[in-house]
């Protein structure tokens, strides 16, 4: 059963490196980044966090929506597709699981506290956005605690990362 990888955490714990490193593990990986999606809406995006709420919601879906339709797109192709996105709670857990019936899916959720974050986010001046997002970490604690692997990465390399997360993915299989 080909496997399909969700990358998780607030912005600035290491998702897109990590999520781009376990990809190119693979002989045949493929990453699909949410906010990458989300910037191919050109007019009327309404991002995370933005306002018309109702409008922000429906957004969101579509872009799980997407992600799901991309990696079974891939998975049909036997690439092993690795999904990264801020995933807040159990629902939106149960939605990519629903979009991904027959597929073996894998969440890992990267916390390494937020200090770590907000100064790896520093260090990147091509997006600097985790201050905004930080009350996010309590929540994903709060709700997803004991759902799929997780890793504290604050002292970890990516490679050293990536290696826990092959070393562990029983773990991080979503039944």
């Amino acid at each position: 059963m080909t496997e399909i990888w969700i990358i998780n955490g607030i912005p600035g714990v290491g998702k897109s490196a990590t999520a781009h490193a376990l990809a190119a593990h693979h002989g045949r990986g493929v990453h699909i980044e949410g906010d990458k999606l989300q910037e191919l809406i050109v007019s009327g995006s309404v991002a995370p966090g933005g306002q018309p709420f109702e409008e922000e919601k429906r957004q969101i879906h579509l872009n799980v929506r997407n992600q799901c339709l991309l990696a079974r797109s891939f998975a049909g192709e036997n690439f092993i597709p690795v999904l990264d996105y801020v995933v807040v709670n159990r629902a939106r857990v149960e939605e990519y699981h629903q979009h991904l019936i027959g597929l073996s899916l894998h969440l890992v959720t990267l916390a390494p506290g937020v200090f770590v974050a907000l100064e790896r986010d520093r260090r990147r001046p091509e997006k600097t956005v985790a201050a905004t997002w930080t009350h996010l970490d309590e929540m994903i604690r709060a709700e997803l605690s004991g759902v799929g692997l997780w890793i504290d990465n604050s002292t970890l390399s990516v490679e050293e990362t990536v290696s826990h997360i092959l070393r562990n993915k029983e773990t991080a299989k979503i039944q």
